[in-house]
């Protein structure tokens, strides 16, 4: 004994110095690899692997095998601070792999030891499911070469089995992750099975086994599991995933194993798609059965203009899709769509800018008390807003403390209170017993006793159990169904197999058609192969939740309860309530400037009926009085034109509107045509005399009435074309200018909506543009000619002076008036009175200037008698004649200028001639002694006190004859008209 322990001792001194070795040093030996192996030392070359005998502590190496050997035992060793690897005492070898065929028997069961990959050494164990006998050995070996030393067998079917045959069902339950729902589903779905088993009527040849495995709620493992499943014995003949996830992966795949899928967990809208999922069924309802219910209360409380806001993932995004398509069916605007991944602030806010009030929210739990801490922030709740949430959270969901956020319970409470919630109705609310012959409450003391007293809150899917339960349910009443329609083709359920298509199609066929009372209601498939379900309505009345209606979506029936609570006493407005409000033009000021222009058109007809009455005086004829009378009626049109300005929508109703337009339109345009065209033509016919050569002048002084008239009627004709054309191709027509809502005094949840009747067409400033640039250039163009004959002086038009006046204000009113107009339109107030009052004061000042001089001529000088009484009055026949004598006059100054002008002619040709004689005389006069001749008879005697050189003149008797008569004719005429010379020249 004491050898034996010596020797121990001796073997363990090396092992035991390579480790206080290892200690001192702070690392580890490398190790030899396994037979047919290597080891894969990560970071080093191979002259450092050489070289180096000390690995440092947490270095990891990794076994490889050579050829076709795979590893078994520890892969990866990592290098510990005691100088040791890790799992020293599991040993890693290198052996070959046998066929991985063999592990699997179809119909029967495989049992391998040691468990794990088929290597060498490995021994299996096959035995076949009842009903089916084996045939070939009932165990092989995988030898050092590789091979397995037997056949594989195969289970044959006995047809002397008189037992039940087995039925397996590949499920996936999430016992843990994100919704651990099979805490209660897989406990509700094996009490299931337990009872079908039972049933002598479903399945009597038959019995039906859970395989099931913790899916997690992952893809991931399910993956894994997916893959045990289907290539590990037995056969399933269907599979039951839970979580939208898992149930997404699983439906997927199972196609090419032609394997029916029925979830009870799932409610994805992604998996309603048939071309995606074509063999997948589902007792839990998918999210968008929500949405029915949801737009049936929109139309109940007649709200057609919502808002959502949702969490960033695929379930909720789907749900809002078919949302969107559903409510605009049905006449319902999404006005605001709204998303956030994790922070819920700035999503929350825009729906608060946007005026978002009923509002409809999709997402998890933990993220509805984020958005509900941010909806208290900024005040998104109270009696002017609904929220519609989902109805799967727990009932105090909004009472748990977060640290995620930073609101209180009772701002939580506060802010979640009165909101709506819609839920699948899982449980029937019936007191009916259906094809499990138990009512829901019977079903539900059953589960609860199973589950051995667990708090229902706190265990996961326990509102989806009933589900779960008709899952299993389902399933086997469409298995019962299809066992009868194989046997009538000569199959058996039994005979299923991953590729035999025509019992998948049975098994479609019969779950497509499934139709029977459950625990979770009546149950049936659309044909996207979701559940049909009821839908249970909650609302949170202070601080639980009261059930108010219900919604059974396969007849598109609404049970309400009636005792829906409002924090406003009424289902608040979709929106904020927007009244509409006409502005019209103040009576006060219509009837005001009314006042004045009735009072404008009367003073026109006084001075019309003056100018008419009064035509056949001198005074009045020379002023043109036809062309007065017009101005007086286009002043009076014009004035006419105020009420239709002031007339809208307060006095006639809108299919008139239109004529008011044409009213207001034809009456301005023609008076102003009228008044200022016949003022303007007097005014261009005196500029065209006056400014004219004097030859020109001459012929133009004749003037003709009837060319002023057409002048006059031209400028008519021009307008009535234009306003014709106006209206044949862009017709005025009433045209709504709204402005900026305005919130009244209070918390009224309105706002006003300002609107304003305007007189508009199509290209409105186009023709605006036409018209004021047309009327603008006469305008101009009349200023001008006033300001050029101002000084003008004529009896034929004796008003034109005034004529340019009332042309200057008519002119200045005009271009001051028509820009402003326009900025001041959307101010019907300030725009009328704008308008108005320039047309009054414009007409008021024509009428004046025009008329009120001539009355006052009249009146003062009594000139109102006609032409044939002035010539019976010699008084008043000078004053009336003064202008005709005033052209004769001017004749005759005429003639006299000209005679006076041959008369010096004829002087200064005599005086020449009497020059010539008299120098001739003298050089024929004798010397100084000489007796001085005496002159001729007829000349006077020089005068001896005259100058020598003075010409001696004959004397006035000599001259007589020659001068007398053409003098005295001068005198004569100048004598006679001596009185009339100041006149001539003044």
């Amino acid at each position: 004994m004491a050898g034996w322990v010596l020797l121990s001792v001796l073997c363990l001194l090396p092992s035991l110095a390579v480790a206080l070795h290892n200690i001192t040093t702070g690392g580890c030996m490398i190790i030899r690899p396994p037979r047919d192996g290597g080891i894969r030392y990560r970071g080093l070359t191979q002259e450092q692997i050489r070289s180096v005998q000390i690995l440092p502590v947490d270095y990891e190496i990794e076994y490889i095998c050579r050829g076709a050997r795979v590893i078994v035992g520890p892969k990866v060793r990592k290098c510990l601070p005691n100088g040791t690897w890790t799992d020293m005492n599991l040993r890693s070898r290198c052996l070959l792999l046998c066929p991985r065929v063999w592990v699997s028997l179809e119909n029967g069961e495989v049992q391998a030891w040691p468990p794990g990959p088929p290597v060498e050494g490995t021994m299996l164990q096959y035995r076949c499911l009842p009903g089916f006998r084996l045939g070939g050995r009932n165990s092989s070996l995988c030898t050092k070469l590789g091979k397995w030393d037997s056949p594989k067998p195969v289970c044959h079917y006995d047809r002397h089995y008189t037992g039940k045959k087995t039925l397996y069902i590949g499920a996936l339950f999430p016992m843990s992750g994100g919704w651990p729902g099979g805490q209660a589903c897989l406990p509700a779905a094996q009490m299931a099975l337990d009872l079908v088993n039972k049933r002598p009527d479903i399945l009597p040849d038959y019995e039906l086994q859970l395989i099931y495995h913790d899916s997690k709620c992952d893809p991931g493992e399910a993956t894994k599991l997916l893959y045990d499943l289907l290539y590990t014995e037995p056969i399933k003949i269907v599979l039951m995933p839970g979580c939208s996830s898992v149930s997404t992966l699983v439906a997927e795949a199972a196609r090419m194993w032609n394997l029916i899928v029925l979830s009870y967990g799932s409610s994805s809208p992604a998996l309603s798609n048939r071309e995606r999922f074509p063999t997948f069924f589902r007792t839990h309802p998918s999210a968008t059965l929500h949405n029915p219910t949801r737009v049936q209360l929109f139309q109940k409380w007649k709200w057609t203009k919502i808002a959502t806001i949702q969490q960033t993932t695929e379930v909720f995004t789907s749900t809002l899709d078919d949302l969107e398509q559903r409510v605009k069916e049905a006449g319902i605007e999404i006005s605001v769509r709204q998303s956030f991944l994790s922070d819920p602030a700035v999503a929350v806010k825009n729906l608060k800018r946007q005026d978002a009030r009923i509002i409809v929210g999709l997402f998890y739990e933990t993220e509805a008390r984020k958005v509900f801490c941010e909806v208290f922030k900024e005040k998104l709740y109270g009696k002017k807003y609904v929220w519609f949430l989902i109805g799967w959270y727990a009932d105090n969901w909004f009472k748990t403390k977060d640290p995620s956020i930073n609101c209180t319970v009772e701002n939580m409470t506060e802010a979640v209170e009165g909101h709506v919630t819609t839920e699948i109705l899982m449980l029937n609310p019936e007191s009916t017993k259906g094809a499990s012959n138990l009512t829901s409450q019977e079903f539900l003391e059953k589960l609860m006793s199973r589950l051995g007293g667990m708090n229902p809150e706190e265990t996961g899917g326990f509102q989806e159990a009933p589900l779960a339960y008709d899952a299993v349910w389902a399933l086997a009443l469409a298995l019962n169904k299809t066992a009868s329609a194989l046997a009538k083709k000569g199959l058996r359920l039994e005979d299923f197999n991953y590729n035999n298509h025509n019992i998948t199609n049975e098994i479609y066929k019969a779950m497509n058609s499934s139709s029977f009372d459950g625990v979770s209601g009546h149950v049936v498939f659309d044909a996207q192969g979701s559940r049909m379900a009821w839908t249970q309505i909650e609302q949170l009345q202070g601080g639980s939740y009261k059930k108010i209606g219900y919604y059974d979506s396969t007849k598109g029936n609404l049970s309400w309860l009636g005792n829906d609570k409002w924090i406003g006493l009424a289902p608040p407005a979709d929106q904020t309530k927007v009244i509409v409000e006409y502005r019209f033009l103040s009576q006060k000021l219509f009837v005001s400037v009314a006042v004045f222009a009735g009072l404008g058109i009367l003073l026109g007809i006084i001075c019309l009926t003056f100018n008419i009455y009064n035509s056949n005086v001198r005074y009045i004829q020379n002023s043109q009085p036809y062309l007065n009378n017009m101005t007086a009626v286009g002043c009076m049109m014009a004035l006419a034109a105020v009420f239709p300005l002031g007339i809208d929508g307060n006095h006639v109703r809108r299919s008139q509107f239109p004529f008011v337009c044409q009213a207001r339109l034809w009456l301005l345009g023609l008076g102003f045509s009228l008044a200022y065209g016949s003022m303007f033509t007097k005014i261009w016919w005196v500029h065209t005399v006056f400014t004219k050569k004097e030859e020109k002048k001459e012929k133009r002084k004749h003037l003709e009435p009837w060319k002023l008239y057409a002048t006059v009627g031209v400028l008519l004709a021009v307008d009535i074309l234009s306003l014709l054309i106006w209206q044949i191709v862009d017709p005025l027509h009433i045209t709504i200018e709204e402005f900026t809502k305005e919130a009244p005094k209070g918390d009224i949840d309105v706002l006003i909506q300002p609107l304003l009747e305007h007189c508009s067409s199509e290209k409105m400033n186009t023709w605006l543009g036409v018209v004021y640039g047309y009327k603008g250039l006469l305008l101009l163009l009349g200023i001008f000619l006033a300001y050029e004959t101002k000084s003008v002086s004529t009896e034929k038009i004796n008003d034109h002076r005034a004529v340019g006046m009332a042309i200057y204000n008519v002119a200045v009113l005009c271009m001051i008036t028509a820009p402003v107009t326009m900025i001041l339109s959307s101010q019907q107030d300030a725009s009328f009175a704008f308008a108005a009052l320039a047309i009054v004061f414009s007409v008021y000042i024509t009428l004046v200037v025009l008329f009120i001089p001539k009355m006052r001529r009249l009146i003062t000088r009594g000139e109102w008698q006609s032409e044939q009484q002035d010539t019976m009055k010699t008084g008043s026949s000078t004053n009336n004649n003064d202008e005709e004598k005033s052209r004769q006059l001017e004749k005759e100054n005429r003639e006299l200028e000209k005679i006076i002008t041959e008369k010096e002619e004829r002087v200064s040709e005599l005086r020449h001639q009497l020059a010539e004689r008299q120098a001739l005389r003298s050089r024929r006069r004798p010397s100084a002694n000489e007796s001085k001749p005496h002159p001729p008879p007829g000349y006077p005697l020089p005068n001896p006190s005259s100058d020598n050189h003075q010409a001696p003149f004959p004397n006035s008797s000599s001259l007589a004859p020659l001068y007398q008569a053409p003098l005295s004719d001068k005198i004569g005429r100048n004598n006679c008209h001596a009185s009339r010379l100041h006149l001539l020249y003044k």
